[in-house]
């Protein structure tokens, strides 16, 4: 519920928000009685103030007064322009005192714990950190997302998370800090832009509760920190929840169409994912807009058609120009983005059928998730991901139901109950997505649902506290705080090591604040105050020290590779390559009967045995690999190897933080590449760089990994074969022999993705063996490489 606000002609300039103040709203609304509010404004009005019907007396969520608006339209932009400074900083001029300097010492706080130690994670992914290089150094890579400058191939996803990063790379020289830097920029505006959403209908202090809960989430200490796409598409969400929220207060088309943009513009950084959140909101439009039905369906066109444009214009490009123009489309099996878009990185991800992919459309073992784990209704709160994301999230879920619950009897257009409909719409069908998928799924895509959790806590937190004096409010608060200490002890005992101490400190604290919060509304008097205000601290410091706990371990510690994970590390956590961190010392964890995320041994098949052989990163002699053989068992701790590979001990981290291991845990050699690059020497870096200017690519290797190590260690193209997993059809060996009799490449380096094995094409097999066959192999340190300039074994 909205009311009618001062509005300035619109030939006056943006005013300062002083000589146009808000309307006045009842301090109490239980005190004053009921209010009336003007009947809704008829179908086509515009875009007036909507109003509502009568409400009752005492409600929770009571009316309040939107801040004032200027002119609208182009001639009014200069203006509201020209004023935004000054109005960021002042903030609402209803606002205490203290609500302001609190907003900006959050942004400050968010951005100073995700700089601290920033660089440690050093490249952090490499995969997207040499496209990151080739975009600072190439447009054209830049404007297609190549792995290399020379644009042999894209990366996996659409190109618009690497553009910040490029631009930056750009400014400040490519660099751990200006590759992730931008990252940490999007987190401070994702807890400014929740902060503003929750602000608009909830107290200041449901917002700043919205923002430290997102902020010190530990997932999201992890993606804000980290150069996946991940932080770009949860801001441009985030930004989308804020203009469906506005767009409902005024039945707005121009808002309507400004979320349009920023979900067109999160379908360009990690395309279908963008779009989880899209029915809730056109529906929570459509449902509750003030305005008539011909005209909400006319607005939500022009949305759409404004989502296409944003997002539809690179994709048109790409499908018009010749595939001879253009870099090929990594991770397609045709060399096609609509194809990437609904195949491997869209419905596969649902269904477990992604060919090319780790786990080549055939999924292994039981639990209903394959080698990506076990799905269900639990998914979110089982093992690890619990730790990443699912701190508060039993204290959303009730507050949402009681949100709605206590908006039950609330106008169709009421505010209130359209922000819980907005974020928890978003939890729900970005969760249920996660909890069922089928097909590749990481524990740090749990970030997604970051902002809604921490938006329905805010809010429901700030009902209840104005409704505290009231027993049945007070009991469901002490309930949801009671709820959220015992969860958080539960969690905190994953990591039994981690300060141990805290978990118990919890638990206490929260019991103590519950009980506390149900006296103190019995109480009355300053003595019930103080009590009530010593019991909010402690149930906001219980409710948020084991996230802050998680967070600041993640902050503290470096994280690289493919797949990471925040906080300590857990009991039992790992499932599907790599196991998330790494976990025993670059074993391959979590598959069905290995225990601890160590391979489980037993006669080496997966089920009953994990994978084949024993611990600490070794797969031991023999075994039978998995079931058919397609992976017989290597030697001395080795993951057997692709040809023209060599095989390495797993080389996992013990404490699993650099997202090291997976397949043996190999470090650019062997299977062991695809997830984490290797590690290049100087005197192979140096070997790379002769007379680099002379050749197209320096060097080629199988699968983006191995190849963005290589390139990010002498600067120069290297070309990816095959993609990430090296099993994408990208150049056939008749393709790959002309261009060495060409000259264009120098080096081809031993090593690296999986290639048919997995699913999709075999080109990559047939080049490193017919490498292997024609050339003479040159071992430098533990990195096997082979001249094409030099001649072949049977010309020798």
């Amino acid at each position: 519920m909205t009311t009618p606000s001062s509005v300035p002609p619109t030939s006056e300039p943006w005013p300062d928000a002083a000589n146009h103040p808000p309307p006045a709203v009842p301090a109490d609304a239980a005190a004053s009685g009921p209010t009336v509010w003007p009947a809704p404004p008829p179908a086509g009005a515009g875009d007036e103030r909507p109003a509502g019907r009568e409400r009752p007396a005492g409600t929770l969520f009571p009316p309040v007064a939107l801040p004032p608006v200027g002119p609208k339209g182009p001639a009014g932009w200069a203006d509201r322009l020209r004023t935004l400074p000054g109005r960021t900083w002042r903030g609402r001029e209803d606002d205490p005192r203290w609500v302001h300097p609190a907003f900006l010492g959050l942004l400050l706080a968010t951005a100073v714990l995700y700089f601290w130690n920033l660089t440690a994670s050093g490249w952090a992914n490499a995969f997207y950190s040499a496209a990151v290089q080739a975009g600072s150094v190439s447009w054209k890579a830049m404007f297609f997302g190549s792995s290399d400058a020379a644009s042999f191939i894209t990366v996996d996803k659409p190109p618009l998370s690497l553009w910040p990063m490029a631009v930056s790379a750009r400014v400040l020289g490519l660099n751990s800090f200006s590759v992730l830097a931008p990252q940490v920029l999007m987190g401070v505006g994702t807890v400014a832009a929740v902060y503003a959403t929750v602000r608009r209908r909830s107290s200041a202090l449901g917002g700043l509760v919205a923002g430290a809960a997102l902020a010190l989430t530990p997932v999201a200490a992890l993606m804000f920190r980290f150069n996946n796409p991940d932080a770009l598409l949860v801001l441009l969400l985030t930004l989308a929840a804020y203009g469906t929220v506005r767009a409902t207060e005024t039945a707005s088309t121009r808002w309507l169409v400004f979320v349009g943009v920023m979900l067109g513009l999160a379908f360009l950084t990690k395309t279908l994912q963008a779009f989880l959140v899209l029915p809730v909101f056109a529906l929570v439009y459509l449902f509750t807009a003030p305005t008539g039905w011909g005209r909400r369906w006319l607005q939500l066109l022009y949305g759409t058609v404004a989502m296409v444009v944003a997002g539809g214009w690179w994709v048109a490009i790409v499908e018009l120009m010749p595939a001879s123009a253009r870099p090929y489309i990594g991770g397609s099996q045709d060399n096609s983005f609509l194809s990437l878009t609904f195949g491997y990185n869209g419905f596969g991800r649902i269904t477990g059928d992604e060919t090319g992919s780790v786990g080549g459309g055939n999924r292994m073992g039981g639990g209903g998730g394959g080698m990506w784990g076990s799905t269900g209704p639990t998914r979110l709160f089982d093992g690890d991901i619990g730790g990443q994301i699912a701190w508060l999230m039993p204290a959303a879920l009730i507050l949402l139901v009681f949100g709605l619950w206590a908006t039950r009897r609330h106008a169709r257009t009421d505010s209130a109950r359209i922000a819980f409909l907005v974020w928890g719409g978003w939890l729900l069908c970005t969760g249920l997505t996660f909890s069922f998928m089928s097909g590749i799924f990481h524990q740090y895509y749990t970030v997604a649902l970051a902002p809604a959790i921490a938006a329905l806590v805010g809010m429901g937190t700030d009902g209840l506290w104005r409704a505290r004096h009231r027993l049945p409010y007070a009991a469901v608060l002490a309930v949801t705080l009671a709820v959220t200490a015992w969860w958080s002890y539960q969690l905190l005992g994953r990591s039994a090591e981690f300060v141990p101490w805290l978990r118990w400190a919890v638990l206490i604290g929260g019991l103590l604040a519950a009980v506390a919060l149900l006296a103190a509304g019995r109480i009355t008097g300053p003595i019930g105050g103080r009590i009530a205000a010593t019991a909010g601290l402690t149930a906001l410091a219980a409710g948020l020290a084991g996230p802050a706990a998680y967070a600041l371990d993640t902050v503290s510690t470096g994280h690289t590779g493919s797949i990471v994970t925040a906080g300590p590390r857990v009991q039992g956590e790992g499932f599907g390559p790599g196991g998330g961190r790494g976990k025993a010392r670059g074993a391959f964890p979590g598959f069905p009967g290995g225990q601890n995320g160590m391979n489980g041994g037993g006669n080496g098949n997966v089920p009953g045995g994990g994978i084949p052989g024993g611990q600490n990163g070794q797969n031991n002699q023999g075994g039978n690999g998995f079931p058919g053989g397609a992976f017989p068992g290597g030697q001395n701790g080795a993951f057997p190897s692709l040809p023209g590979s060599q095989g390495v001990p797993g080389t996992g981290t013990e404490d699993g933080r650099t997202g090291r291991g997976g397949f043996g845990g190999g470090m650019g050699s062997g299977v062991g590449g695809l997830l984490e690059g290797a590690k290049v020497s100087s005197e192979v870096a140096d070997l790379l760089k002769q007379d680099a200017d002379k050749y197209t690519w320096v060097a080629a290797a199988v699968g983006s990994q191995n190849q963005a190590s290589y390139q990010l260690a002498t600067g120069e193209p290297v070309m990816a074969l095959g993609g990430f997993n090296g099993s994408d059809p990208s150049l056939s060996l008749d393709g790959f022999k002309q261009l060495v009799a060409e000259g264009r490449v120098h080096w081809f380096i031993g090593g690296g993705g999986m290639g048919r094995s997995m699913g999709g094409s075999d080109y990559s097999s047939e080049i490193a063996s017919w490498v292997e066959s024609t050339y003479t192999a040159k071992t430098v340190g533990s990195t096997t490489m082979y001249d094409l300039t030099a001649a072949p074994k049977s010309a020798g």
